[in-house]
């Protein structure tokens, strides 16, 4: 027998899930950009009879998805069920869901049609419609209205902060390419940068003048010599220049929007040492609960606008995800098992929530900068797996932590500590671990007492 002998398994009791009709009226729409595929499961007319499939294409427009949903309600659906494709899902949900029926989306993974089978859109209507009423599609998290408002304001201040990234980047080649070492000497996103380019723009050549304009000591005048300023160089830097200003002052705008949001969800809200709840409440040193932007900007590495972001994207019902690891799954953050047979490939992450995880995980390199528990786990980590797998996990344990925080409003993050590994190891048992290893094979060990 070979050396890689397959380990044998015990038998193992699972329980199985109910795979039986589930809903007696179901629907399931498969989605185009123009139009919708509507399958509608009814019972049989008469006894003995087969179930009726009633198949019509919908035009995607509100009149229509609204005309859709009395013909649903009149047949007594009892469940909705589509593919989220692209964005074009979105008017058929909020539609249908305004009109009180129960709309599940779910993945097209969840969904896709059997190999060797013809492919039309009727046919996946059928499909959907079929796995619906047999409750084997897992739906996928979509949030209520408020925290969709919340989300679109997030997601576009992180879109303009990375074009402000873009304009900076591209205003660092400008100089570089006009012979100008500004960035050498200082950041190009300092506020003397700003005038030392400007005056640049205006005309002023003299390094010594350029230097000048400084508002503390700057390093050197050497990267303001020699510079070849063409007409490209000027108009360009004005307008990036120009650009950057505006986002500026478009980021800043929307913070003020995300708080004020986050702030009128009754959810997100504290409440005073008095009991008394609302905007604003929660704020003082005595509060009874903090809002909870403020409980997640306890985490260390996670700022108050993470902590919004965060919530942005995961909500604040965490009965959504059953258990913290529902919550890390979704967010991509958790490992895909990959077995077959006696092989276990190397597990990979899985797709999830791609925003979620990308602030989790900037959160992650925000603690390793700190002397917690989280920046020791980090580098513990990292010293023996790499920084990427480290981040990664970190990441997930703060992932975990904001849903205990967020399932228990009245619970605050409490630090362990960097020395927390230290305090839970045992040097004794560690040390009586490798003098039974070394005895087992044959070496004679002998042990002194150590001084006190």
């Amino acid at each position: 027998m070979g050396s890689a002998r397959a380990r044998r398994i015990p038998a193992q009791l699972v329980e199985d899930e109910e795979y039986q009709l589930r809903h007696e009226r179901v629907a399931g729409i498969d989605i185009a950009k123009a139009s919708a595929m509507v399958c509608t499961r009814l019972p049989a007319v008469r006894d003995g009879g087969r179930r009726v499939s009633r198949v019509g294409e919908v035009p995607a427009t509100v009149a229509e998805a609204a005309a859709l949903a009395g013909r649903l309600l009149a047949d007594g659906v009892q469940a909705v069920v589509m593919e989220s494709t692209s964005d074009y899902w979105r008017l058929w949900y909020y539609v249908l869901e305004a009109h009180g029926l129960a709309v599940t989306l779910v993945n097209s993974s969840q969904a896709r049609q059997l190999a060797g089978r013809p492919k039309t859109d009727r046919l996946d209507a059928q499909w959907l419609a079929r796995l619906a009423e047999m409750g084997l599609l897992r739906p996928s998290f979509v949030p209520p209205a408020e925290i969709r408002e919340l989300r679109d304001y997030t997601r576009g201040r992180l879109h303009l902060v990375h074009d402000r990234t873009r304009a900076w980047q591209r205003l660092e080649k400008l100089l570089e390419g006009a012979l100008c070492k500004l960035t050498s000497v200082t950041s190009i996103k300092t506020k003397t940068a700003r005038l030392i380019i400007r005056a640049i723009i205006a005309g002023q050549r003299d390094p010594r003048a350029l230097a000048a304009l400084a508002e503390g000591s700057l390093r050197g005048r050497q990267g303001l010599t020699g510079m070849i300023i063409s007409g490209s160089f000027v108009h360009m830097a004005k307008t990036l220049l120009d650009l950057i200003a505006y986002l500026d002052e478009d980021v800043e705008i929307l913070e003020g929007k995300i708080a004020a949001c986050l702030e009128a969800i009754p959810a997100a809200q504290g409440v005073d040492d008095g009991g008394a709840t609302g905007p604003g409440a929660g704020a003082g040193p005595d509060a009874a609960v903090l809002p909870a932007a403020e409980r997640l900007a306890e985490i260390p590495g996670v700022s108050l606008d993470l902590a919004r972001a965060i919530i942005a994207e995961a909500g604040l019902d965490m009965t959504r995800f059953r258990t913290a690891a529902h919550l890390v799954s979704w967010a991509g953050l958790a490992p895909v098992a990959s077995q077959s047979g006696p092989r276990s490939r190397k597990p990979k992450k899985g797709q999830g929530n791609s925003y979620l995880r990308g602030f989790c995980t900037q959160a992650a390199n925000g603690a390793g900068q700190t002397d917690t528990f989280l920046g020791e786990r980090l580098r513990r980590i990292a010293r023996r797996r790499g920084g990427a797998r480290a981040r990664c996990a970190v990441a997930r344990s703060i992932l975990i932590i904001i849903w205990h925080l967020l399932s228990n409003p009245e619970a605050r993050y409490a630090d362990l500590g960097p020395d927390w590994h230290a305090r839970k190891t045992d040097r004794d048992k560690k040390i009586l671990g490798h003098l039974r290893q070394l005895r087992a094979l044959g070496v004679d060990v002998t042990v002194t007492e150590r001084a006190a």
